[in-house]
């Protein structure tokens, strides 16, 4: 009998201590979105946020390790100082009005201490401003053959 009662009490310990570490990684790792006129409102030090803007031209700056840049929230031209401080390279289509989503926490002077960053170039894949992409031909200057 005390075989038994040592083996639920040795499960009951080893359960718990799972659903324990479950529910704290769930919490560390959930992030919420915010955008910079909601940070400004509600800085949330220290707690972990992702928010997006478009990169203002001219603000990137490198320092060792450290990447400085400002993200602009065009609706309500806003801006929010970001330093990036993660060990991955910055994507190839992180510049100059890219739009750009960081990944990190606010800090008490303000800015927003990202460690990861993502970003996508808008320009990239847009129609030329006269057709839509569906009118574009794939090679105008011949029909094509019939082999």
């Amino acid at each position: 009998m005390k075989t038994y009662l040592r083996f639920g009490v040795l499960v009951v310990a080893i359960l718990g201590t799972l659903a324990w570490l479950a529910a704290s990684g769930i919490k560390e790792s959930k992030t919420y979105y915010k955008t910079i006129s909601e940070l400004k409102q509600s800085p949330d030090v220290g707690k972990r946020v992702r928010v997006t803007g478009d990169v203002l031209p001219g603000t990137i700056r490198r320092e060792g390790e450290r990447v400085y840049f400002t993200i602009h929230e065009k609706e309500k031209n806003l801006t929010l100082g970001v330093v990036y401080t993660g060990k991955d390279p910055l994507p190839d289509t992180f510049r100059d009005n890219a739009q750009a989503m960081a990944d990190g926490k606010m800090q008490p002077d303000g800015s927003f201490q990202a460690s990861s960053i993502a970003a996508k170039c808008p320009s990239k894949y847009e129609a030329a401003p006269s057709q839509k992409p569906a009118q574009q031909p794939l090679n105008a200057s011949k029909p094509p053959s019939m082999s």
